[in-house]
Parts: structure tokens; C-alpha cells; sequence
């Protein structure tokens, strides 16, 4: 091949890469832009050199031009996805591996299979006083399933403390715990804390089911356990996994939990007033063939999991909208709980047309876990494949130019696993980097797991999430309604994690270029 066939082979890949980027998904535009750029630069540097010296001054000139202004596109692309989109949230705490706040000596001598390794953090909730984070028996190294560390505490690693208590994790006397193994959690407005306890034990080697999966209550005040709910056999499969639970508190007697089973798949709602449970099915809890493939910082894996991510917006008529979706696809639905919370409506064959398809998140755009802010209505998701987190506003139509990317990085966000927003508008997320502990081996020398947080309002500033509804919308369910309540600041909200983001990492080499760039081309 020639210089002039290399050159403009370059050419017609950059300008392929260029058009992508104008009218694909945001989300998956970032590796074309990176992609558009090295062959930018190539191909300056390469008529810089006047490889090709069988052009024509003139030719060469209109190349220099072209060049330049598509190297300054994509120069203000890259820094909008790796800028703007990563510095609108801090670290608040990280961890090589996660520490325990042993009391004593003794205490480590109760669990004698404790491997650190085997510890790895997947949910978590924040109050008002407390951060909790759980953490599953994916192994039998695991110490607590549930733990928690005070919010005001400013180490950049706090130690877990178990929740509620040591004995409650610990196996005696061949009994099992109170609290076995639970994916995720959450806290309602009535000081409840609402554990989802799966059950099950050494979950990637040999997995054990140790109990039948129950829904634990406890009260924030003092701890007490105030009920178990164990969900009846009839409810779910052998192949039930209850990975994640919404709760829609109006009332504190009259509280609905909404369990989702991504293996069944199904939707179990719990009713706190009768003590009782009913299952929901519909082919938009099953997961999307076409998704089911993963690729994470390298890692490729399949998934076939069904419905995972759940979020709650209040409505006028006392109920909410309920946004889900499984996690092996790229599908967004909603369902009102009107409907939900009635047993008969609810295990109806006719409720069929009561769910609603609502549209895509793109290639590439599966989804864990959601949260909508009630005060300012807009849904929060986490994109498991391409770390980064993303916003809805449900007044607008679900299309792929209304979604708007509020963080992404490669680091700090390399599968965000659980996404919460506190009482006073900030947004918490947690990131694991689970794939790389489930198919290889994560550096005990590396920050792995991280909590990384921020104001919603800075989050979603100069995205389509802040600014007015479309003047249509494909969405059934636009009446909101707005619950705030005011937690303490948090300590680290203001300050800088001292970590050195994305953008940071790679903003001399691109400004080295450009000037490069200006200055002979």
C-alpha cells in the first residue's frame, strides 16, 4: 500500500468515525472518539512529513484544514464525555479490599473461614447518619452480609461494622444467621430498614441454599428486628434469585415493598398492613436474547437476567409509576402500583395492557439498578457495560437523544452495581468491578470498590435532565409529585477525593497535540 492509498484510507475511516459519533448513542460514542483521534493525529502528523509527495501543494493545504477542524470536533467530544461527564461527581470512599472493624482478637476467631478476598461490596443505602453496604456470600470468606460505617466518618476506607449485629452473621451450633446473604437494601422514610435476604451462600463455587429467601425489617432507632416475612413457595422458582427491592412508603401502616426476582423472573409485592405477598409475571420482567451479551473493561461474559432495576415516582392519586427493566436488556417499561398493589388486578391475565414499553437506552445500554428523585423527578440508571451513570427526565419520550450521561469513567465507575439518592439531593453510587472478581482476580493492590457521590442538581446541569419536557411524550405516567426531607450535609461533599479522574489523566497529551497541531499543520 501507498502513502497516498494509507492517507486516504485514514481519511474515509475518520470521517466513518466522525458521522458515527453525529448520530449514534452517546453512550458508545467515546471509543470512536478516541478511535477518530489517533487517526487524526496519524494522519497530520503524516502530511506534516509530506509522506505522500506526489500531492499538490494545494491538495495538501485543504487536507491540513480538514484535518485540523475534524481534530478540534472531536478534541471538544472527548472533552465533553471525559470532562464534563466525570467531574460532576467525587470519591467519597474507596478500598483495596474491604476491612472489618474487628472489637477484639476473639471476635476474629468466630468466623474462622474469613478470607478477605472473598469480601466484596454490591448494595448499599444511605441515612441519616449511617452509610450500609452489603455484601453478599458469593463466596464462604465472607464475614457480614450486611454492614454499615458512619457518614461523617472521612477515612478513605472506613472499616465495615456488622449490621445489626456480630451474632447476626455468625453460624453457631450449626444454625444459620439471622441474615444470610442480601444483594440489596433499602430505607424507607418510617426509620425501617428493608433487608432482602436471598438465602443463598458460596454463590459462585457451590451454591447453597441455606434458607428460603425473606424479606427482613428492621427499625433504624435501635435496631431491633421488627418482622421476617419468608416469601412462600409458590412465588418463586428453583431458579429465584430476589437481587433488588423498591419500597413505596405513603404510609408507614400501609407500606408496599416491590422484590424483584431476576431468575424467576418475577415481581413479588409485600403489603406491611396485610402481612401478605402475591407474584406478578409479564414477559417485560424476561431478559432480551439480543442482550445478553457483556463485555466490561475487557472482560466478556453472558447474563441472562431478568427483572432488576426499579424506580418509584409518586403520582397525585397516592400510588407512583413504577420504571423497570431486566438487566439483560436495553428495554425501559413502567407500570402503575395502582395496579401492582391490588392482589386480584395484579394476578390477572387482563392487566396485560397496563405495562407499557417506553423505548430503548441504545446499543450497548444495559442496566442494573434505577433511582428516581422525587424532588426533582428525574430517573437515575446505572449503564453496567459502559461505567457510566445516566438520566431521564419521564416527562419526556424515551429516545436516545432525551437520555442524558451525567458520569463516566474507567476507573472509578467500572460497573456501577447500586445507585441511591439521599434526603437532601445527592446522589450516591457504588462501583465493584464484579465481573473481574466473579471471571478473573481483582489487584488486593488496586483500588477496586468505591462509593462515589454529588449534588443531583450539578449532576444533571447542561444535560436534556435539566432542562424542559419535550412538547411530546410517549410516557403514560407524568404526574409526579415531590417528598423531600432534609439530611445532614455530608462531610466530603465539598472536598476533592484526591483522586485523579479520567480526564485528568489524559488532558497534557491532548493538549500537547493540539498545539502540535496549530502550530505546523
Amino acid at each position: 500500500m501507498n502513502n497516498r492509498q494509507a492517507l486516504n484510507g485514514t481519511d474515509t475511516v475518520l470521517r466513518e468515525n466522525v458521522s458515527f459519533i453525529s448520530r449514534t448513542n452517546p453512550y458508545v460514542s467515546l471509543s470512536r472518539v478516541v478511535d477518530a483521534i489517533v487517526l487524526c493525529v496519524f494522519q497530520s502528523v503524516a502530511t506534516f512529513l509530506n509522506w505522500n509527495d506526489r500531492e499538490t501543494n494545494q491538495e495538501i493545504k485543504m487536507r491540513r484544514k480538514s484535518t485540523l477542524s475534524l481534530f478540534n470536533a472531536l478534541l471538544q467530544s472527548y472533552f465533553w464525555i471525559m470532562v464534563v461527564a466525570s467531574d460532576k461527581l467525587r470519591v467519597a470512599y474507596q478500598w483495596k479490599q474491604l476491612e472489618y472493624e474487628w472489637p477484639s482478637n476473639d471476635t476474629e476467631l468466630l468466623f474462622p473461614e474469613y478470607k478477605q478476598e472473598d469480601n466484596l461490596p454490591l448494595g448499599l443505602e444511605i441515612t441519616n447518619t449511617r452509610i450500609f453496604v452489603t455484601v453478599p456470600r458469593w463466596r464462604r470468606g465472607v464475614v457480614a452480609s450486611l454492614n454499615y460505617f458512619y457518614i461523617n466518618d472521612t477515612r478513605e476506607s472506613p472499616s465495615l461494622i456488622p449490621y445489626p449485629s456480630w451474632e447476626a452473621h455468625q453460624y453457631r451450633a450449626g444454625n444459620v444467621p439471622e441474615i444470610i446473604s442480601t444483594f440489596r437494601i433499602r430505607a424507607d422514610r418510617c426509620e425501617r430498614l428493608w433487608v432482602l435476604d436471598t438465602g443463598f451462600t458460596d454463590i459462585l463455587d457451590s451454591p447453597e441454599q441455606q434458607a428460603p429467601p425473606a424479606l427482613l425489617i428492621y427499625n433504624l432507632t435501635d435496631d431491633r428486628l421488627l418482622r421476617k416475612f419468608i416469601i412462600p413457595e409458590d412465588q418463586k422458582t428453583p431458579d429465584s434469585l430476589f437481587a433488588n427491592i423498591a419500597v413505596e412508603d405513603y404510609s408507614c401502616e400501609d407500606t408496599f415493598a416491590y422484590l424483584a426476582d431476576l431468575g424467576g423472573p418475577g415481581l413479588v409485592v409485600y403489603s406491611w398492613k396485610s402481612e401478605n405477598s402475591w407474584l406478578l409475571k409479564h414477559h417485560f420482567f424476561q431478559p432480551d436474547s439480543q442482550a445478553e451479551e457483556f463485555n466490561v473493561s475487557g472482560i466478556s461474559f453472558q447474563w441472562t437476567d431478568g427483572l432488576f432495576g426499579m424506580g418509584l415516582a409518586p403520582t397525585n392519586d397516592g400510588y407512583s409509576v413504577m420504571y423497570f427493566h431486566p438487566l439483560s436488556s436495553t428495554m425501559e417499561f413502567s407500570v402503575s402500583t395502582k395496579l401492582l398493589r391490588d392482589p386480584e388486578r395484579a394476578t390477572s391475565p387482563d392487566n396485560f395492557h397496563e405495562f407499557h414499553a417506553l423505548g430503548s437506552r441504545g446499543h450497548n445500554g444495559q442496566s442494573s439498578v434505577s433511582f428516581l428523585d422525587p424532588d426533582t423527578g428525574v430517573l437515575f440508571y446505572a449503564l453496567a457495560v459502559l461505567n457510566a451513570i445516566a438520566c431521564w427526565k419521564p416527562q419526556n419520550t424515551f429516545t436516545i437523544e432525551q437520555q442524558g450521561l451525567i458520569y463516566v469513567d474507567n476507573v472509578t465507575m467500572v460497573f456501577p452495581n447500586d445507585l441511591k439518592i439521599d434526603r437532601n439531593g445527592n446522589i450516591w453510587i457504588l462501583s465493584d468491578r464484579l465481573p473481574t472478581f466473579m471471571y478473573s482476580r481483582l489487584d488486593p493492590e488496586d483500588y477496586n470498590f468505591r462509593i462515589v457521590m454529588g449534588s443531583v442538581k450539578e449532576a444533571i446541569k447542561g444535560t436534556v435532565c435539566s432542562m424542559n419536557p419535550s412538547s411530546t411524550t410517549n410516557n403514560p405516567h407524568d404526574s409526579t409529585t415531590k417528598v423531600h426531607t432534609v439530611y445532614p450535609k455530608h462531610p466530603k461533599m465539598a472536598e476533592n477525593s484526591g483522586y485523579v479522574h479520567n480526564s485528568e489523566l489524559i488532558s497534557i497529551p491532548i493538549i500537547a497535540i493540539t498545539i502540535f497541531v496549530r502550530i505546523f499543520i
